[in-house]
């Protein structure tokens, strides 16, 4: 039974990881607005956060930890009745599944994601030359002023606040006197907007998703890797997602319903591999566009 539920969350909660930590911290809410085809006029949005403390920041789609109450429930009752749940039915998937994290004071950012089970994490230093322009504008509640800078294969132009002691920004944007209020590339591909702020009191890194990760063994500890290595281990997990889960079930347990359900190990396996294949396919026009050149290239 541990062990399927285990299978279960490895799938359901894929996107979700970090690790513990106690302390306050500032959240910054910004709307994304991103085009996620790049053929495509249409325009999708999300949530993120970004999560400082005295030590780091840590920028992340805020789909999953919104709903860990939901969450909470659903495990809190699967465990009680022994029966199986299909969570994809309440739990909506985040866009982007990765973190970014720039320990302070010095900003060294760690890009974090995790591929099947694993978590792993690369140092992705970035360097953004800044145009500070005297233009100056009210966003929100705040005074900012207009910078810009070119980063990823686009131009981008930034607004922000020295009202806000922050000198960082959503994604891996930062090093302006201030917090980022708002940033777009010319094209309009990716804008974020500040649109909300709130303290959090013993903040912990740790979402609901990523404390029923860790009882059932899948890691939330990040292994250090290269950026090479993690391009070439991602590709290989967005070719065939349910590998990893296919080399622990076997063909006799392929064939065994879920506890307290019709559905069966394998009809389960099918639907998170579609589940899968739809997120990688939802979105080709990366953020930083050079990547996909780059990987043309290898």
């Amino acid at each position: 039974m541990k062990k399927l539920f285990s299978l279960f969350f490895i799938m359901v909660l894929v996107f979700a990881h970090a690790q513990e930590s106690k302390e306050t911290a500032n959240r910054f809410f910004y709307e994304l607005t991103f085009k996620p085809k790049k053929d495509s006029a249409k325009l999708d949005k999300v949530i993120a956060i970004l999560d400082i403390t005295g030590k780091k920041s840590i920028y992340q789609d805020y789909t999953v930890p919104a709903q860990d109450s939901i969450i909470k429930s659903a495990v809190e009752e699967m465990e009680k009745t022994k029966t199986f749940k299909d969570m994809s039915k309440l739990v909506k998937m985040p866009k982007f599944s990765y973190k970014i994290v720039k320990t302070y004071p010095d900003m060294k950012q760690q890009y974090v994601d995790r591929i099947s089970m694993n978590l792993f994490g690369f140092d992705d230093q970035v360097t953004l030359n800044w145009n500070i322009l005297p233009e100056k504008e009210k966003i929100g509640a705040y005074n900012t002023q207009k910078a810009t800078t070119e980063f990823g294969g686009r131009k981008w132009t930034a607004w922000f606040t020295t009202e806000v002691p922050f000198q960082d920004g959503p994604y891996k944007f930062y090093g302006l006197p201030g917090l980022i209020v708002k940033i777009e590339d010319t094209e309009k591909n990716y804008s974020w907007k500040l649109s909300g702020n709130k303290k959090i009191e013993n903040y912990e890194e740790l979402t609901y998703s990523d404390k029923i990760n860790a009882k059932y063994g899948i890691p939330t500890t990040v292994t250090p890797t290269t950026k090479e290595k993690f391009d070439k281990a991602y590709t290989g997990y967005k070719q065939d997602p349910m590998a990893e889960f296919r080399q622990k079930i076997s063909p006799e347990m392929m064939t065994m319903k879920m506890p307290g359900s019709d559905i069966t190990i394998g009809d389960f396996a099918k639907k998170q591999e579609k589940i899968a294949k739809d997120f990688f396919n939802a979105n080709d026009n990366p953020i930083e566009k050079n990547q996909v050149q780059d990987k043309k290239k290898k």
